[in-house]
């Protein structure tokens, strides 16, 4: 059999397998420069545009390296957002999935004590945002003297977001001899210092040039408007572009509430995601978007960090960035997965100052920004029944990419926890008293408070619900069943 470029770098099987079930078949370019240093335990500092590849980068070394029979935390990374977490945590766990490794993720705004109950339990790799580990640090439940590896994941916008001096008091409660690995977009002398200070001095360095292979493909323009007339503007330009998939990016949530009101009364299938809302709605709109039951996103830079969704076809800047960082990090939501996306900036009077500013810090003269004009209404006219024909048109869904994966992978239900005193010791014991049933088949187990899910490998899942009707975990009767979440 042909070894797939994966398994040249002598990565586990558990991995590879997963890796292939994820579709994931040949190395980026990112990948290929960081994974031989990384899992010869070198210290790393990346700069990568966003959308190369950097999170299975990081992640294979992490899953590869974890060691299942501690219950300890061996890896952490943090990261400057919420949803950036839960994102690092699902494709971690994706990634690690055949050899069992668990990853919790913990942030802001979300309930500090069932982060400590999971904390507790056994957590291979901990990824969250900086304020939140350091709280968990403080308290004493996040235990960190086995973490043997740090990864700092879009540092430049943990500086700008002033998160850094809560990573440096991170960093101090780690041990001293670990592996780090520092991902960014971009560089500046805050990042150097950081590396200069925590990390190896024979670090290695990998500088992504772009080249027409690792850069996104992006068309870039931007257009003159009328503050005045601004919403109406970019439905027009809406109208003729004709999205598939669309973010509209405001500098505030007050805008974000303004357009999308305006947009979703056009008829268009849209959304909204910022900062004030609450973090299941934030990820219950991400899901739809990404599975493509909404065509557009209007949303405050809390969805540009790090939010990977392959098929934004168009970003519109609907405000020029408050900071210039931001453009990048925005217009790189598309453009993704080999794809062409184009970016386009509306520039009012009150923004031209800052639009220069912006242009004289992310473009060179190698690089083509286009002016564009305003549709005249007959184009728009013209325009609008394709447009109308495509709202009307529903999004073929999109294949989640752990289907595969996790298509032998069941969810078993059990409704006990914590409160009537099981430990996944209790659960291994039962379940590997079943014939034909081994250690090997039962993947993560999570208990919480009054119910516990464990997930049953290798297609056993049925076998196992069945043959648990009529058998007790430590002496107590369990309702037994498929998980519905």
């Amino acid at each position: 059999m042909n070894k797939t470029a994966f398994e040249t770098f002598g990565i586990s099987s558990e991995i590879t397998s997963a890796l292939t079930s994820l579709r994931y078949f040949k190395p980026t370019a990112v990948q290929e420069e960081v994974l031989p240093l990384a899992l010869e335990n070198q210290d790393i500092i990346v700069e990568s545009q966003t959308g190369s590849g950097k999170t299975v980068a990081f992640g294979i070394p992490l899953c590869e390296q974890a060691e299942w029979e501690e219950n300890k935390p061996q890896a952490l990374i943090l990261v400057p957002t919420r949803e950036l977490a839960l994102q690092v945590k699902d494709d971690l766990m994706n990634i690690g999935r055949l050899k069992r490794i668990k990853v919790t993720a913990v942030f802001g705004k979300s309930s500090f004590k069932t982060q400590k109950s999971e904390l507790k339990q056994k957590s291979h790799i901990v990824v969250g945002t900086p304020g939140r580990v350091l709280e968990h640090l403080k308290e004493g439940t996040l235990v960190v003297d086995k973490v043997d590896s740090l990864v700092l994941d879009e540092a430049d916008e943990m500086l700008n977001m002033g998160f850094i001096d809560q990573v440096e008091e991170v960093i101090n409660f780690l041990p001293k001899q670990r592996q780090t690995l520092l991902f960014s977009a971009t560089m500046s002398s805050e990042i150097d210092r950081i590396a200069s200070f925590y990390m190896r001095e024979d670090r290695a360095t990998v500088r992504m040039e772009q080249s027409e292979q690792n850069t996104p493909k992006i068309v870039h323009s931007y257009i003159k408007v009328e503050e005045a007339s601004k919403e109406k503007q970019l439905l027009d330009l809406l109208t003729i572009e004709n999205p598939d998939a669309s973010i509209i990016f405001c500098n505030t949530k007050d805008v974000v509430d303004s357009v999308e009101q305006y947009l979703n009364k056009a008829g268009l299938p849209i959304d909204k995601l910022h900062g004030g809302m609450d973090q299941d709605d934030r990820l219950a709109v991400l899901d739809d978007f990404r599975f493509g039951k909404i065509r557009y996103l209007v949303a405050t830079d809390v969805a540009a960090r790090g939010i990977d969704i392959d098929n934004v076809t168009h970003v519109v800047n609907y405000d020029v960035p408050f900071e210039k960082e931001s453009y990048t990090h925005r217009t790189g939501r598309t453009g993704r997965a080999g794809k062409t996306g184009l970016a386009l900036t509306m520039v009012s009077d009150k923004d031209r100052a800052r639009w220069q500013e912006t242009k004289d810090y992310a473009f060179d003269d190698n690089q083509e920004l286009t002016e564009v004009f305003a549709p005249s209404e007959r184009a728009v006219t013209r325009a609008k029944t394709a447009f109308q024909k495509k709202l009307n048109t529903r999004v073929a869904p999109k294949i989640a990419r752990n289907k595969e994966l996790n298509k032998d992978i069941t969810k078993v239900y059990f409704n006990g926890g914590k409160k009537k005193k099981l430990r996944a010791v209790d659960f291994v014991g039962t379940l590997t008293s079943i014939k034909e049933l081994s250690a090997e088949d039962i993947g993560i187990i999570t208990i919480q408070e009054n119910v516990t899910y464990v997930e049953i490998m290798n297609g056993k899942g049925p076998y196992v619900i069945s043959e648990m009707q009529d058998r007790t975990v430590k002496g107590k009767t369990l309702k037994v069943r498929k998980a519905r979440k």
